[in-house]
């Protein structure tokens, strides 16, 4: 089979999740619900940190940056597939392919280095109370903001650029719901060796800082807290770092766990099943995760929801 250069590539063919016409309408369904319940979950944690003068604090900052975050990677991958499913076409053209995993991949790659801050925000909070407010000052919360989405915009060009030499055979099918990096380098009939070692790498060096990061910082967390003698401010310290941990939990969890298999096994739509655990499941439940174990978080929506129900009240009047 021949291979043709990338600019005779016009557009690639998202395969989605099944072929069954019975179980597009489902799925639509279940995507639609999913998405609106991320943005508008992720909209309402944002809102609610604006609007409360006690919620601006380093924590909040970070958390209200990482919901955005996850609205991003949502409306990247989700409103596309759901076009597919109404309009019943599996076409995605390659600039819109190649623009699709630039965005994701700077997103994602957010949502990495705003988990290893928030690790790092809670080790200051919790070892060392005294320095917080002049350790996380705001000119430290947003540079570290600043070199996040630097650190990523520049990585996911990187990796763009570098799909842009790749040249293509016929078979432009990609068994996925959105163009994945490492599903458009397989499809690449000339030698995509260097893509692949940099993806490789960038996730090994990237992710693993990070998660070792994340590590370091609640062991540090645990050590400090088992010589607390008070047993209410280790339960306060606890639940302020659970909802994190839960958080970490399902967004490397899920993601190493879908690459390692894909490294093993051939790439199937199995797979591409697993991939909602991390690029969809996690950005709808963190709104929930935070809200329901933060008191401060929680007393905030209280508010906007009792200040958004009165007026509709006086409109009944």
């Amino acid at each position: 089979m021949e291979p043709r250069n990338q600019t005779d590539v016009s557009e690639f063919i998202l395969l989605g999740l099944t072929d069954d016409p019975d179980l597009q309408p489902l799925l639509f369904g279940l995507f639609l619900s999913m998405y609106l319940v991320t943005v508008l979950g992720n909209l309402l944690i944002i809102l609610a940190i604006s609007s409360d003068s006690h919620l601006h604090t380093p924590m909040y900052f970070f958390l209200s940056h990482l919901s955005f975050t996850d609205i991003c990677i949502s409306t990247t991958t989700i409103p596309k597939m759901l076009v597919n499913i109404q309009t019943q076409n599996q076409h995605i053209r390659y600039t819109g392919c190649l623009t699709q995993i630039c965005f994701v991949l700077i997103f994602v790659g957010m949502e990495n280095f705003l988990l290893t801050a928030m690790a790092y925000d809670r080790y200051v909070a919790i070892c060392h109370p005294l320095m917080y407010t002049v350790i996380m000052s705001p000119h430290l919360c947003g540079l570290l903001i600043l070199l996040s989405l630097l650190i990523s915009i520049v990585a996911a060009l990187l990796h763009t650029l570098m799909a842009l030499r790749l040249s293509f055979c016929r078979d432009l099918e990609i068994p996925h719901f959105f163009c994945e990096l490492v599903q458009v380098v397989k499809l690449a009939c000339s030698d995509s060796l260097i893509n692949t070692l940099l993806a490789n790498f960038m996730a090994s060096i990237f992710g693993g800082l990070s998660l070792t990061g994340i590590i370091c910082s609640y062991a540090q967390i645990a050590s400090s807290l088992l010589r607390i003698p008070l047993a209410g401010r280790k339960y306060k310290a606890f639940s302020t770092c659970g909802s994190h941990l839960l958080v970490v939990f399902l967004f490397y969890g899920t993601g190493f766990g879908v690459y390692i298999g894909s490294a093993v096994t051939d790439y199937s739509r199995k797979t591409a099943v697993a991939s909602m655990l991390y690029i969809v499941v996690p950005q709808m439940l963190n709104p929930f995760i935070y809200s329901l174990r933060n008191r401060d978080l929680k007393g905030a929506l209280r508010k906007i929801i009792k200040e958004s129900y009165l007026p509709l009240q006086v409109l009944q009047v």
